[in-house]
Protein backbone atom coordinates (compact mmCIF):
# COMPACT_ATOMS: atom_id res chain seq x y z
CA UNK A 1 0.00 0.00 0.00
CA UNK A 2 1.07 3.20 -1.21
CA UNK A 3 1.43 6.24 2.06
CA UNK A 4 1.54 9.50 1.47
CA UNK A 5 5.33 10.27 1.82
CA UNK A 6 6.37 7.88 -0.88
CA UNK A 7 7.19 9.51 -4.26
CA UNK A 8 4.35 10.28 -6.79
CA UNK A 9 3.90 7.17 -9.08
CA UNK A 10 5.30 7.43 -12.30
CA UNK A 11 2.27 7.97 -14.62
CA UNK A 12 3.38 7.30 -18.54
CA UNK A 13 2.05 9.74 -21.13
CA UNK A 14 3.06 8.37 -23.72
CA UNK A 15 2.19 10.99 -27.27
CA UNK A 16 0.50 8.47 -29.75
CA UNK A 17 -1.28 6.14 -27.51
CA UNK A 18 -4.16 4.93 -28.89
CA UNK A 19 -6.84 6.29 -26.89
CA UNK A 20 -6.09 9.87 -26.20
CA UNK A 21 -2.75 10.31 -27.24
CA UNK A 22 -1.09 13.89 -27.62
CA UNK A 23 -4.59 15.18 -26.73
CA UNK A 24 -4.42 13.50 -23.47
CA UNK A 25 -1.34 14.28 -22.03
CA UNK A 26 -1.93 18.30 -23.32
CA UNK A 27 -5.39 18.31 -21.22
CA UNK A 28 -3.15 16.61 -18.22
CA UNK A 29 -0.60 19.20 -18.26
CA UNK A 30 -3.48 22.30 -18.59
CA UNK A 31 -4.75 20.32 -15.31
CA UNK A 32 -2.12 20.50 -13.46
CA UNK A 33 -1.50 24.05 -14.22
CA UNK A 34 -4.74 25.56 -13.05
CA UNK A 35 -5.05 28.45 -11.11
CA UNK A 36 -8.63 29.64 -11.27
CA UNK A 37 -9.69 29.23 -8.02
CA UNK A 38 -8.32 31.68 -5.48
CA UNK A 39 -9.67 30.62 -1.86
CA UNK A 40 -8.03 26.25 -2.88
CA UNK A 41 -5.27 24.96 -2.10
CA UNK A 42 -2.92 23.96 -5.07
CA UNK A 43 -0.95 22.44 -7.16
CA UNK A 44 -4.21 20.35 -8.76
CA UNK A 45 -3.65 16.38 -7.89
CA UNK A 46 -3.94 14.54 -11.17
CA UNK A 47 -4.11 10.23 -11.77
CA UNK A 48 -4.26 9.76 -14.89
CA UNK A 49 -4.46 6.84 -17.02
CA UNK A 50 -3.14 6.86 -20.57
CA UNK A 51 -5.90 4.67 -22.74
CA UNK A 52 -8.29 3.98 -19.31
CA UNK A 53 -11.47 2.62 -20.19
CA UNK A 54 -12.93 3.21 -16.75
CA UNK A 55 -12.91 6.94 -14.86
CA UNK A 56 -13.16 7.45 -11.21
CA UNK A 57 -14.28 10.44 -9.96
CA UNK A 58 -13.96 11.44 -5.97
CA UNK A 59 -14.64 14.74 -4.63
CA UNK A 60 -11.63 16.84 -4.20
CA UNK A 61 -8.07 16.03 -2.69
CA UNK A 62 -7.20 16.21 0.62
CA UNK A 63 -3.91 17.86 2.74
CA UNK A 64 -2.43 14.38 2.17
CA UNK A 65 -3.61 14.07 -1.23
CA UNK A 66 -2.53 17.39 -2.06
CA UNK A 67 1.55 17.01 -0.76
CA UNK A 68 1.41 13.53 -2.07
CA UNK A 69 0.34 14.67 -5.56
CA UNK A 70 -2.28 11.53 -6.28
CA UNK A 71 -5.56 10.74 -5.61
CA UNK A 72 -6.64 8.64 -2.66
CA UNK A 73 -3.66 8.65 -0.90
CA UNK A 74 -4.28 8.23 2.46
CA UNK A 75 -7.06 6.54 5.19
CA UNK A 76 -10.08 6.36 2.47
CA UNK A 77 -7.70 5.35 -0.04
CA UNK A 78 -6.96 2.69 1.86
CA UNK A 79 -10.36 1.52 2.42
CA UNK A 80 -11.21 2.08 -1.46
CA UNK A 81 -8.67 0.08 -2.81
CA UNK A 82 -9.28 -2.43 0.12
CA UNK A 83 -12.64 -2.41 -1.41
CA UNK A 84 -11.12 -3.49 -5.22
CA UNK A 85 -9.01 -5.71 -4.10
CA UNK A 86 -12.32 -7.83 -3.25
CA UNK A 87 -12.59 -7.68 -6.67
CA UNK A 88 -9.29 -9.00 -7.18
CA UNK A 89 -7.31 -5.69 -8.45
CA UNK A 90 -4.74 -4.25 -6.34
CA UNK A 91 -4.19 -0.43 -6.08
CA UNK A 92 -0.96 -0.07 -8.21
CA UNK A 93 -2.81 -2.24 -11.07
CA UNK A 94 -6.28 0.06 -10.38
CA UNK A 95 -4.00 3.34 -10.32
CA UNK A 96 -2.38 2.00 -13.93
CA UNK A 97 -5.47 1.41 -15.74
CA UNK A 98 -8.10 3.88 -14.23
CA UNK A 99 -8.17 7.14 -14.88
CA UNK A 100 -8.62 9.22 -11.19
CA UNK A 101 -10.34 12.64 -11.05
CA UNK A 102 -12.57 14.31 -9.15
CA UNK A 103 -15.26 17.26 -8.89
CA UNK A 104 -12.48 19.54 -7.98
CA UNK A 105 -8.21 18.79 -8.11
CA UNK A 106 -6.97 21.49 -5.61
CA UNK A 107 -7.62 20.81 -1.25
CA UNK A 108 -10.59 23.05 -0.83
CA UNK A 109 -8.79 23.54 2.75
CA UNK A 110 -10.42 23.19 6.27
CA UNK A 111 -13.81 24.37 7.74
CA UNK A 112 -15.74 23.14 10.57
CA UNK A 113 -13.62 20.49 11.86
CA UNK A 114 -13.10 18.78 8.13
CA UNK A 115 -12.27 19.48 4.50
CA UNK A 116 -14.45 22.28 2.89
CA UNK A 117 -16.92 21.33 0.32
CA UNK A 118 -15.90 22.85 -3.14
CA UNK A 119 -18.25 25.57 -3.49
CA UNK A 120 -20.50 26.05 -6.82
CA UNK A 121 -18.19 28.30 -8.46
CA UNK A 122 -15.10 26.03 -7.97
CA UNK A 123 -17.21 22.97 -9.51
CA UNK A 124 -17.96 25.20 -12.62
CA UNK A 125 -14.40 25.73 -12.59
CA UNK A 126 -13.65 22.18 -12.46
CA UNK A 127 -15.58 19.79 -12.74
CA UNK A 128 -14.98 20.98 -17.42
CA UNK A 129 -12.08 19.03 -16.91
CA UNK A 130 -13.85 15.67 -15.80
CA UNK A 131 -16.15 16.38 -19.48
CA UNK A 132 -13.39 16.76 -21.38
CA UNK A 133 -11.79 13.35 -20.09
CA UNK A 134 -14.77 11.90 -20.83
CA UNK A 135 -14.63 13.28 -24.19
CA UNK A 136 -10.87 11.83 -25.05
CA UNK A 137 -11.13 8.95 -23.02
CA UNK A 138 -14.66 7.55 -24.06
CA UNK A 139 -14.86 5.50 -21.24
CA UNK A 140 -17.32 2.77 -20.68
CA UNK A 141 -17.67 2.39 -17.29
CA UNK A 142 -17.75 5.42 -14.58
CA UNK A 143 -17.46 5.40 -10.90
CA UNK A 144 -18.28 8.39 -9.38
CA UNK A 145 -17.12 8.30 -5.72
CA UNK A 146 -19.44 9.71 -2.87
CA UNK A 147 -22.34 12.25 -3.18
CA UNK A 148 -20.33 15.48 -5.16
CA UNK A 149 -19.64 13.07 -7.70
CA UNK A 150 -22.83 10.93 -7.92
CA UNK A 151 -24.67 14.38 -7.77
CA UNK A 152 -23.32 15.31 -10.96
CA UNK A 153 -24.31 12.36 -13.03
CA UNK A 154 -27.70 11.04 -11.44
CA UNK A 155 -30.73 13.24 -10.19
CA UNK A 156 -30.15 13.70 -6.51
CA UNK A 157 -31.65 11.34 -4.36
CA UNK A 158 -30.63 9.19 -1.39
CA UNK A 159 -27.05 6.65 -1.64
CA UNK A 160 -29.42 4.34 -0.43
CA UNK A 161 -31.41 4.60 -4.10
CA UNK A 162 -28.41 5.01 -6.22
CA UNK A 163 -25.80 2.05 -4.65
CA UNK A 164 -26.40 -1.26 -5.74
CA UNK A 165 -27.64 -0.05 -9.05
CA UNK A 166 -26.16 0.56 -12.49
CA UNK A 167 -26.98 2.97 -14.63
CA UNK A 168 -26.90 2.84 -18.42
CA UNK A 169 -27.12 6.02 -20.67
CA UNK A 170 -24.95 8.36 -22.69
CA UNK A 171 -22.93 11.39 -22.19
CA UNK A 172 -23.51 13.26 -25.90
CA UNK A 173 -23.59 10.58 -28.06
CA UNK A 174 -21.29 7.98 -26.13
CA UNK A 175 -22.83 5.02 -24.33
CA UNK A 176 -21.56 4.38 -20.95
CA UNK A 177 -22.26 2.63 -17.99
CA UNK A 178 -22.28 5.22 -13.95
CA UNK A 179 -22.02 2.74 -11.06
CA UNK A 180 -21.96 4.91 -7.78
CA UNK A 181 -20.20 3.97 -4.84
CA UNK A 182 -20.16 5.91 -1.18
CA UNK A 183 -17.16 7.61 0.01
CA UNK A 184 -14.54 5.39 1.70
CA UNK A 185 -14.05 8.23 4.88
CA UNK A 186 -14.06 7.44 7.64
CA UNK A 187 -16.10 9.97 8.95
CA UNK A 188 -18.80 8.75 6.62
CA UNK A 189 -21.20 7.08 8.61
CA UNK A 190 -23.37 5.68 5.89
CA UNK A 191 -21.69 2.22 5.28
CA UNK A 192 -22.67 0.81 9.01
CA UNK A 193 -26.34 1.74 8.62
CA UNK A 194 -28.31 -1.65 7.94
CA UNK A 195 -28.48 -2.88 4.64
CA UNK A 196 -25.68 -0.57 3.00
CA UNK A 197 -22.75 -3.24 2.77
CA UNK A 198 -24.97 -5.23 1.29
CA UNK A 199 -25.73 -2.82 -1.21
CA UNK A 200 -22.04 -1.81 -1.60
CA UNK A 201 -20.92 -5.42 -2.10
CA UNK A 202 -23.95 -4.91 -5.09
CA UNK A 203 -22.16 -2.48 -6.20
CA UNK A 204 -18.73 -3.97 -6.48
CA UNK A 205 -20.27 -6.95 -8.05
CA UNK A 206 -21.44 -4.70 -10.87
CA UNK A 207 -18.41 -3.23 -11.18
CA UNK A 208 -16.89 -6.37 -11.72
CA UNK A 209 -19.29 -8.02 -13.85
CA UNK A 210 -18.94 -4.92 -16.05
CA UNK A 211 -17.57 -5.86 -19.93
CA UNK A 212 -15.27 -2.74 -19.26
CA UNK A 213 -13.74 -4.07 -16.09
CA UNK A 214 -13.49 -7.52 -17.32
CA UNK A 215 -11.68 -5.92 -20.43
CA UNK A 216 -9.29 -3.66 -18.27
CA UNK A 217 -8.45 -6.59 -15.44
CA UNK A 218 -8.96 -9.82 -17.23
CA UNK A 219 -5.44 -10.40 -16.62
CA UNK A 220 -5.73 -9.78 -12.72
CA UNK A 221 -9.10 -11.29 -11.88
CA UNK A 222 -8.82 -14.61 -13.94
CA UNK A 223 -12.30 -13.41 -16.57
CA UNK A 224 -11.92 -13.61 -20.25
CA UNK A 225 -13.23 -9.86 -21.62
Amino acid sequence: MKKADQPVPAYGLRPGDPRGGDAYARHIERVRLCQLCPRVLGPPVVGPAPGARIILIGQAPGPRERHAGYPFAWTAGKMLFSWFARAGVDEATFRARVHMAAVARCFPGRAGGGDRVPDPEEIRNCFPFVEREVEILAPGLILPVGRLAIDRFLAPTTLDQVIGRRFDGRIGAHPLTVIPLPHPSGRSTWIHRPGNRARLERALALAAAHPVWRESFADRTGTPP
